[in-house]
């Protein structure tokens, strides 16, 4: 009995010895922390496609100029996996909505894009005021027919924000000439664009020496069409199941003032924040109301919340 003991202990003993070097050899020290970084850990060049285009236009890709902008964007939007990522899940929720207003505009399908480099498809909030998943200015809003004030801001209803998206692009596609220059016009302005055009005595985007923002504007968009269109060609991998989707839901209508959403919200049995979450655009848990105009609000079907 004290044999098998004594084998055991130094058979335990052992183990503890190989364990001891095992983690002596495969800690980082000085000498094969770089050796296994560079086993470990890979950046790929990548492979700009031949024939790039942004509604059918195509990318001067034959210029090192254009080439070396267009490689830029590509590596930055791939190797940022985790912003990636969440555009794919992201795009699946909200891209439904956009395409067919884009569509019914007669848009090329590509400015959804547009979206995605903007806001990332959120409501985001600018510095210089724009709001929402289409950044429109207060001023671009009212103009187009969008309410906004402290109750309600429509620049943060997609369905609506789209349409004027789509009213200022259809008018700077008009005066610019171009899918491309109209593009850019939404980052810069329609009288941006053309005084720059005017001075530099050129006619298209990629002739245009630019600010940074500008500058880059255009091949970031087609950048994120590329990568989210080809997903596994830049490394990204995912279920659909993993994608984010729309809860179904059905409009409620109301013209009266509303005291307190969170009462309403009870009355669909949900919370304010999940009213919220399906109405971003009113921004006040009260409505005024005093025109008694006709909103629509998003209430989830059940069974999505608990």
């Amino acid at each position: 009995m004290k044999i098998v003991q004594k084998a055991l202990a130094f058979v335990g003993l052992l183990s503890l010895c190989a364990l001891f070097i095992y983690a002596l050899q495969d800690a980082p020290t000085d000498e094969n922390f770089e050796k296994k970084l560079i086993n470990d850990y890979n950046v790929y060049a990548l492979q700009v496609p031949d024939n790039l285009d942004f509604a059918g236009e195509p990318l001067p890709l034959n210029s090192p100029d254009i080439l070396e902008r267009m490689d830029r964007e590509l590596l930055v939007n791939t190797y940022w996996q985790s912003n990636g990522l969440l555009m794919f899940k992201r795009s699946k929720k909200y891209f439904p909505i956009i395409e067919p207003i884009l569509k019914k505009h007669n848009i090329p399908d590509d400015f959804k894009y547009l979206a995605v480099i903007e806001s990332g498809l959120t409501n985001a909030v600018s510095p210089a005021g724009a709001r929402g998943v289409w950044q429109i200015m207060p001023a671009t809003a009212r103009e187009n027919g969008l309410e906004v004030n402290d109750n309600v801001d429509e620049r943060y209803h997609l369905e609506k924000a789209t349409e004027v998206a789509c009213k200022y692009l259809l008018k700077s596609k008009e005066e610019l000439g171009s899918w491309t220059l109209a593009a850019a016009a939404y980052n810069a302005g329609n009288a941006g664009v053309s005084r720059r055009l005017r001075e530099q005595n050129v006619s298209n985007y990629y002739d245009l020496l630019l600010g940074e923002e500008t500058g880059r504007y255009l091949f970031r968009i087609v950048a994120l069409k590329e990568i989210l269109s080809n997903p596994a060609i830049y490394g990204f991998n995912f279920r659909d199941k993993d994608l984010y989707s729309t809860v179904p839901s059905y409009k409620v209508e109301v013209d009266t003032a509303v005291t307190d959403f969170s009462k309403f919200a009870q009355e669909f049995n949900i919370n304010y924040k999940i009213l919220k979450l399906h109405n971003p655009w009113l921004r006040q848990p009260h409505l005024n109301n005093r025109s008694r105009k006709l909103y629509h609000i998003e209430i989830p079907k059940k069974g999505y919340y608990q």
